[in-house]
């Protein structure tokens, strides 16, 4: 049997696919939570430079992966795949998507020509929450995508939840990245090549930095004296 992949690379506690999500979801295993960012259909797979006071806009190549978002079939094995989930851009797909008392918030913390923030669909229970984090803040992290999220607020969102996660449209990894900083296993399927590459290198750095941060183990010498 073909694996339906293109490319599969492990880097420590993650494990990530080059190919289509519709392709490899089945075939993997159930996860404690998704998390991802699917494409909304409005045909932002790319942008020109701009400049302005709020630092401008970085140019971006158009590839045509946003012009639709992804299908009911698409979200009934996002939805199979886990009991927890996470969706941003959940406005986009709220006719695929059961009702939800609990929606995320990310308030950009400015005012300008785009929208002041964006939506997440959640499969939890609870209030609505919002997260204010400046969208500069991708200036920082150096964006590679153009909707691309802040590491800090893709943090966030798997603090929220438990074990394994899984990132069906992985772009350029930053769920990932969040999960690499907290210790935990991550899966990421991405189907467009650039993307996929960027992830790799993104999460082998992560991977990287959060060992040389990890506490020192106790030597076996060191054990009597904390007994």
């Amino acid at each position: 049997m073909t694996n339906p992949w293109k490319r599969k690379e492990v880097i420590g506690n993650a494990e990530l696919y080059l190919g289509d999500c519709q392709d490899i979801l089945p075939i993997l295993g159930k996860v404690d939570a998704v998390i991802t960012d699917p494409p909304y259909g409005i045909g932002k797979d790319g942008q020109k430079r701009s400049t302005g006071r709020h630092g401008g806009r970085k140019a971006y190549e158009f590839m045509g992966w946003d012009a639709e978002r992804p299908s009911a079939e698409h979200f009934k094995l996002i939805l199979a795949a886990a009991d927890k989930h996470i969706v941003w851009g959940g406005q986009y797909f709220a006719d695929l998507l059961p009702p939800s008392s609990k929606w995320l918030v990310w308030d950009k913390g400015q005012r300008i020509n785009q929208s002041d923030g964006e939506l997440a669909w959640t499969s939890f229970d609870g209030a609505l929450r919002i997260y204010v984090q400046n969208r500069v803040a991708l200036m920082q992290d150096g964006a590679e995508h153009p909707t691309q999220k802040p590491f800090s607020l893709m943090r966030w969102c798997v603090a929220m939840t438990l074990g394994d996660i899984l990132d069906p449209f992985m772009g350029s990894g930053t769920t990932g990245v969040a999960c690499m900083n907290l210790g935990r296993k991550f899966i990421g399927i991405e189907i467009e090549e650039k993307y996929f590459n960027i992830a790799c290198e993104r999460i082998e750095n992560a991977q990287r930095q959060t060992k040389l941060f990890e506490p020192e183990q106790i030597k076996p010498s060191q054990e009597k004296l904390f007994a």
